[in-house]
């Protein structure tokens, strides 16, 4: 026995010797939107094996035995991240880059009014990052909304380029747009003001689809968009991004934080200038309307003893844009020898929060606008103003199961005009009284019953309820199911805006009623997590909304006229739409969208489809980061269905329905320079224009004055040999942006 144990113990000092040697050292970084991330979790799963990053960002796991292992990342408020990996002996590289977490638990206000987190409200909100909008940047969030399943922003014409954003299927009218709550952008900035909105000052975009009238009032009929500002306590201290496209725009952001005194200071800045006329259809119209504006948006945090929020922000918006022939320019502003459309827009806003120093919580939050408009229309001038004033007080209050919501709003509203169909200012007050009782029902259920009142001046009490209710199926699944009214004023200037710009003329019928909505919206909403590492997020929903009194333009009956009436009928939207998001365990990420939605007008028995309102539409945004190479390559696009579309007369040349369509995009992103993103790529892959299949899109753009058309006593249009079509000069035949293929490069920078 004692001649065996030395060669026991040689073999032992072998194996140890050779366990030694058999060791690995896992290295790598650890970024989140192409910062490096400080103090994030690393260890491999089923050992005791890890540590935390550095400030940094690097890690470092060393003497690990060989073998097969899973490496996590961990970190507050982030995904978890997995990577396999396959130790021998060696020294690895391995890089991660971190993704927030679901947007099941983001912390959401436009539902409720009331900061809770996605995964408690009964009322379904999408929430939507800057880093979304990074993938294909734009110069302002009426762009960037193209890549948002269920929203189009809708071109309106074809000379000023002007828009509005529509909500499964329903016209722009019928959203509404606000900044930090506050509903601050309507009629005349619904129409010129979405695109100066920079993206820059956004940090986080929350959309709800359906009614909201109960907690916002009119407008908020089809839905809303709420754009939630950056808080200058976490914005970088500097930040700028700085690209140009093939065509010559030109995009800058710059922005910076300071503190001053007790308060915390944001002051961004956007400039963006489109000046190099281009006329690809050869119609002698510019394809895009050039535009030279500026954005000046600074926003104040004041730190309170009791820590309770005040919050002030401002915006002045001032753009130029014009659009028309080529050979126009600023000396023939409102003449008639060569057409063009030539806006001015000059806009205020003020908005602001503060919590008063009692409790419960009470927070009142208010915003003025004013906004100045000096336009051109060929040879009609529309000069207008508008002014718009807010106050909203809420109390906030939980009481055993119940959460309550008491408020109360008054909205001030001027606006007037040059034109007819304003002969004396229209100002009115409205007030409102709302009340929102969010009640546990048991451990997985929750019901919200809430009511509003107004009172309009010009048509009385409107009373709107609305009821939700939400069961949490399971910890990773949640079921919402939402009814409720809504009810829309006319906005005269966003309804005639079309007749502006073409030879229309808008006959309004009678005194037009308000509008009523009565809507249900069934939502499901999961999260997935696989085996292999694979994340996915499903939401989907369907929807159907019935109006009494809708208010419809009527293109059809008369080609020269665009008649305004309260539909004698009813109208219906109906409709699916579902969002996969994927996250696979290689890196690639993809979140892809359809919705399919039937509008419909139903009068004197005959039903029409809604015009300029597609059936189907599908978005998809997919990308993949090469980690060696600090590369990040996003592909983006979406697809429309046909639509049917305004002409001008039997006769008309001119496609009915549009077909089905697609705007694709790519870019790719360096991010290995430390605060700095060099991003490049192509927009429009397809170089794809709504006048492919069309013998014109603008009618009649050699006569924009219709100086060679000829009338009847009647008024209608006569053929001629000239004029075969009977058509009149109309830009208003769009549904599509004219700009075709194009390349663009950027600069983006970063000081936290």
């Amino acid at each position: 026995m004692s001649s065996i144990k030395p060669q026991l113990l040689l073999i032992g000092f072998f194996l140890l010797t050779v366990s030694a040697f058999s060791q690995s050292t896992v290295r790598g970084k650890v970024r989140f939107q192409g910062d490096v991330l400080p103090y994030a979790n690393v260890y491999l799963e089923g050992t005791t094996y890890g540590t935390t990053t550095s400030e940094e960002g690097v890690y470092e796991l060393k003497n690990i035995p060989n073998g097969a292992y899973k490496i996590t990342i961990s970190f507050t408020g982030m995904e978890p991240t997995s990577k396999k990996i396959n130790l021998k002996g060696r020294e690895i590289t391995v890089h991660f880059e971190l993704n927030e977490s679901s947007s099941l638990d983001e912390v959401v206000i436009t539902g409720t009014l009331k900061p809770v987190s996605r995964s408690s409200t009964p009322v379904p909100v999408e929430v939507y990052k800057p880093t979304f909008f990074k993938k294909n940047p734009t110069p302002n969030i009426f762009d960037a909304l193209q890549n948002v399943n269920g929203v189009r922003p809708q071109l309106n014409c074809n000379v000023c380029n002007t828009g509005d954003i529509h909500i499964n299927g329903l016209e722009g009218p019928y959203t509404l747009v606000m900044i930090d709550g506050m509903p601050i952008v309507s009629g005349l900035s619904t129409v010129y003001g979405l695109s100066g909105i920079p993206n820059a000052l956004m940090e986080r975009l929350e959309i709800v689809k359906g009614p909201a009238s109960s907690l916002y009032g009119s407008e908020a009929v089809g839905g809303l968009i709420n754009i939630i500002t950056k808080n200058p306590g976490s914005a970088p201290k500097f930040f700028a991004d700085v690209n140009v496209t093939s065509w010559l725009e030109t995009n800058i952001d710059v922005g910076m934080k300071a503190n001053i005194n007790n308060s915390s200071v944001l002051t961004g800045v956007n400039y963006y200038n489109y000046s190099n006329p281009i006329d690809n259809n050869d119609d002698n119209f510019t394809d895009v309307t050039l535009q030279d504006r500026i954005s000046v948006f600074q926003k104040w945090n004041f730190n309170r003893k009791s820590n309770k929020l005040f919050s002030v922000a401002g915006r002045f918006f001032y753009e130029d844009r014009w659009g028309g022939e080529m050979q126009w320019n600023k000396s023939y502003r409102g003449g008639e020898e060569v057409y063009g459309e030539s806006i001015y827009t000059k806009r205020w806003e003020v908005l602001g929060s503060y919590q008063l120093p009692v409790e419960p919580n009470m927070l009142f939050n208010f915003s003025y606008t004013d906004h100045d408009q000096n336009s051109v229309y060929g040879d009609t001038p529309y000069l207008a103003k508008q002014k718009i004033g807010f106050g909203q007080l809420t109390y906030d209050v939980t009481k055993n199961k119940h959460d309550l919501l008491f408020g109360t709003a008054v909205r001030y509203q001027y606006y007037d005009d040059n034109t007819p169909a304003t002969e004396t200012e229209d100002e009115v007050v409205i007030p409102s009284l709302f009340v929102q009782d969010e009640i546990d029902l048991a451990e997985k259920h929750t019901l919200l019953l809430g009511a509003r009142y107004d009172y309009d001046s010009r048509h009385g009490n409107i009373f709107t309820p609305r009821l939700a209710y939400k069961w949490s199926v399971s910890d990773n699944s949640i079921l919402r199911l939402n009814a409720g009214t809504g009810f829309r004023v006319v906005n005269l200037f966003t309804e005639e805006h079309a007749a502006l710009t073409g030879s229309r003329d808008v006959i309004i019928a009678e005194e037009l009623e308000p509008e009523q909505s009565y809507n249900v919206n069934l939502n499901f909403l999961s999260k997935i997590y696989a085996n292999n590492g694979t994340f996915i997020g499903l939401d989907a929903s369907a929807w159907y909304t019935y109006f009494n009194n809708l208010i419809i333009p009527d293109y059809d009956t008369n080609p020269n006229q665009i008649i305004y009436d309260n539909l004698d009928g009813y109208a219906v939207t109906a409709g699916i739409s579902g969002n996969v998001d994927i996250i696979f365990s290689n890196g690639i990420k993809a979140l892809i969208g359809a919705t399919y939605m039937n509008v419909s007008n139903t009068e004197d028995g005959i039903t029409k489809d809604q015009i300029l309102t597609e059936k189907f539409s599908g978005t998809w945004a997919v990308s993949y980061k090469i980690q060696d190479w600090d590369l990040n390559i996003d592909y983006t696009g979406n697809v429309y269905g046909p639509m049917r579309l305004p002409l001008l007369g039997d006769l008309d040349p001119r496609q009915e329905y549009s077909p089905y369509w697609s705007i694709q995009n790519i870019q790719f992103t360096y991010d290995g320079w430390k605060g700095f993103e060099l991003y490049a790529g192509v927009k429009n892959l397809l170089n794809w224009t709504p006048n492919k299949g069309n013998p014109f899109i603008i009618a009649r753009a050699h006569d924009p004055f219709d100086k060679d058309v000829v009338f009847d006593n009647d008024g209608n249009v006569v053929p001629t040999p000239e004029n075969p079509y009977a058509l009149t000069f109309d830009p208003s035949y769009v549904y599509a942006p004219n700009q075709g293929i194009r390349g663009f490069i950027g600069l983006r920078y970063n000081l936290n």
